[in-house]
C-alpha cells in the first residue's frame, strides 16, 4: 500500500507515474485500476514490461479493445470501501491540515488504523 499526495486539479495519471515507479511490479501479480489509468505509454507499458496484468477496461474512445480479467476487475471495490473508510475520518474528509506534509501524515494514520482493525 502506497500514498502519493497530488494536488487537487492534478490528474490520477501524475500520482500513478510516481506510485509506479515505487512498487516491485516484478512481484505483484497484477494491477487493478479505473478507466483513467488506459494510457499505452505512461501505464501499460510498463506493467508490460514487468510482466504485470492490466486489470484496466478500455476507455470508450479506444478503437482497439484490450482483453482485461473482468472477474479480477470486480476486487476494485475493496479499494473503493477502503477510500470510503479512510473518508469517515473527518479531518481527512475536510482536510483540516494547510500543509501536505501533515495531511499526508494523517493520511497513513488512519490508514494504519484501518488496516488494524
Amino acid at each position: 500500500m502506497g500514498f502519493h499526495l497530488t494536488p487537487g486539479q492534478a490528474h490520477d495519471l501524475q500520482g500513478a507515474d510516481v506510485l509506479l515507479g515505487k512498487l516491485e511490479l516484478d512481484k505483484v501479480g497484477a494491477l487493478l485500476a479505473d478507466k483513467a489509468y488506459d494510457a499505452q505509454q505512461r501505464v501499460l507499458d510498463v506493467l508490460v514490461q514487468s510482466n504485470c496484468e492490466a486489470v484496466i477496461p478500455n476507455r470508450s474512445n479506444q478503437k482497439e479493445l484490450r482483453a482485461y480479467d473482468r472477474e479480477k476487475y470486480k476486487w476494485r471495490h475493496l479499494v473503493e470501501n477502503f477510500f470510503c473508510r479512510l473518508k469517515q475520518y473527518r479531518a481527512i474528509a475536510t482536510r483540516y491540515d494547510k500543509t501536505a506534509r501533515n495531511f499526508l501524515g494523517s493520511i497513513h494514520l488512519a490508514a494504519a488504523v484501518i488496516r488494524l482493525n
